[in-house]
């Protein structure tokens, strides 16, 4: 039998043990006078809080002394090995069968009284402290299958298209985005510590890689480098923002998952990203994932250690939202007439004056996913180009305008409450144009060879210095390029709004955020 973890019941029962087990489909066939010997399962001991049919009991006999003895001394997070019969339970059982033991041994001990998860609440906030710990507790074993079966999916989704999966370098001398929120890669801690502009004079010394180099943002840039020789590509990695928030929907390390491919129309972009969220929602509905996060509510709320800070009340008319086809769209222009109409009504009031120049702000996305999705997903298209990246290309209607467009071909994915989930755009593939858009951004525009045909030396950009090197990307487009587009989407925040967590810090196994790296 496989490893299961054991759970410790009252006192007043010692004899009896009960352990979660994941096999449902194996307890659902006709086995009422199956008695098998020599039955041998490795356990891990954990508080019981409840008896659920997903529950097999271990039974010891009263009349062993010595396995009486042994099961007492048993304490919650010890690992014990039992031998025994597996047999129809006694008349009046929620389960049908248990496990008559004849046999525990003691695998690994734990001391009770020092076990970080006691049977008691413990905060979302406390159980981040111990996250090699946190990882034992039966959500988050839920967590890590919905995240390795999403990713299985998703893997088949894009080799059905014909997608290629690539792994794009962590390590990078580009800033994406250009928003300057990177982490600088030091050979040496002591090397941030230097007197005078700190972090920024010692990667300006060069260091380990003679240029200033961070951790990624984005793998957009690289992937885009893929796409010229690869028509079709993608990946899920790692990515990295140094934004010193603490709010629910931000960490400092999430996983990032990226497209590129070349097409010339927005809307295909867009068709993508409904195509594959929706694949994405079917395949675990199949699997039973939506069930298996409903059931685990009742766990959340009864349970003292199991609990987390979720919403699970809504959680199947979330699923049935993204599985609606035909997601609503609205232009940028669009939904702020809309914003600036609430408020003219005395519908909303909000705490930030819609402007679109200053962007959406979360209470917007909101009121936008609320007003227009009606619990579907929204796009929401075109934004004015003064606040998006520089590599956008301009609107459909718009690109024989020139420098002279105000909106870009762009849109982000609003999910109800969570909000922004995936932004993706059409890339400017125009090297007079991308090089325009550059000097807008005050980005790094120094040729890629100098006269004598050598390679210019890489430094820092004008911008002071985390624009980083971009000239390698420019020279995709002078050495030949062609009409693509991509998107990023949000992994972790697509698992929050599907498990009902409202804390990406609770899905993300290992959460690192401002003033936050434990183990």
């Amino acid at each position: 039998m496989p490893w299961h973890p054991l759970r410790y019941r009252h006192p007043l029962q010692p004899y009896r043990w009960s352990t979660e087990t994941r096999v449902t489909q194996r307890r659902k066939r006709s086995t009422t006078n199956l008695r098998l010997p020599n039955i041998s399962s490795a356990l891990a001991l954990r508080t019981h809080h409840d008896q659920q049919n997903t529950a097999i009991e271990v039974v010891g006999s009263s009349r062993d002394l010595d396995l009486a003895d042994r099961l007492l001394s048993l304490s919650t997070g010890a690992f014990v090995s039992v031998q025994g019969l597996w047999q129809a339970s006694p008349p009046g059982k929620k389960q049908s069968h248990e496990l008559q033991a004849q046999r525990v041994t003691l695998i690994g001990a734990a001391d009770s009284e020092k076990y970080p998860i006691q049977k008691k609440f413990q905060t979302a906030e406390y159980l981040r402290n111990v996250p090699h710990l946190r990882l034992r507790l039966p959500i988050q074993a839920l967590l890590a299958r919905l995240r390795s079966e999403s990713d299985f999916l998703l893997t088949h989704f894009f080799r059905d298209r014909d997608f290629l999966r690539l792994q794009p370098p962590i390590i990078t001398s580009s800033d994406c985005e250009g928003a300057g929120e990177v982490f600088a890669v030091a050979e040496e801690i002591a090397a941030l510590a230097t007197p005078g502009d700190g972090e920024q004079a010692a990667i300006r010394e060069g260091g380990f890689f003679r240029r200033p180099t961070f951790l990624t943002v984005s793998s957009q840039l690289h992937l885009e480098a893929y796409m010229h020789e690869h028509p079709k590509v993608w990946t899920l990695s790692p990515t990295f923002r140094a934004e010193k928030s603490d709010t629910p929907r931000h960490a400092s390390e999430f996983h990032m998952l990226e497209a590129e491919f070349r097409t010339q129309n927005l809307a295909e972009v867009m068709d993508l990203v409904e195509d594959m969220i929706r694949s994405l929602v079917q395949g675990l509905r199949k699997k039973s994932f939506l069930e298996q996060l409903m059931a685990a509510k009742t766990t959340w709320e009864q349970s003292g250690t199991d609990r987390l800070e979720g919403d699970c009340q809504h959680l199947s008319s979330r699923w049935d939202g993204l599985e609606k086809t035909s997601w609503p769209r609205i232009t940028y222009e669009a939904a702020m007439g809309l914003l600036q109409d609430s408020v003219n009504s005395g519908e909303s009031e909000f705490i930030h004056e819609p402007n679109k120049d200053a962007g959406l702000h979360l209470e917007h996305e909101k009121y936008i996913a609320a007003k227009v999705g009606l619990g579907q997903p929204v796009f929401v298209t075109d934004y004015p180009r003064s606040i998006k990246p520089f590599y956008m290309l301009p609107s459909a209607s718009k690109v024989s305008q020139g420098d002279s467009a105000e909106t870009v071909a762009c849109f982000d994915l609003l999910l109800p409450e969570v909000c922004e989930v995936v932004g993706g755009s059409l890339r400017e593939h125009r090297l007079q144009h991308l090089e325009a858009a550059m000097s807008r951004h005050h980005l790094d525009l120094r040729p890629a060879h100098d006269n004598s045909g050598n390679r210019s030396d890489l430094s820092t950009g004008p911008a002071g210095g985390l624009g980083g090197n971009l000239e390698w990307y420019v020279d995709l487009r002078r050495f030949g390029s062609v009409p693509h587009g991509g998107f990023g989407f949000g992994f972790d925040r697509l698992l929050c709004y599907l498990s009902g967590i409202r804390n990406i810090k609770d899905v993300i196994p290992w959460p690192r955020y401002y003033g936050k790296c434990d183990c």
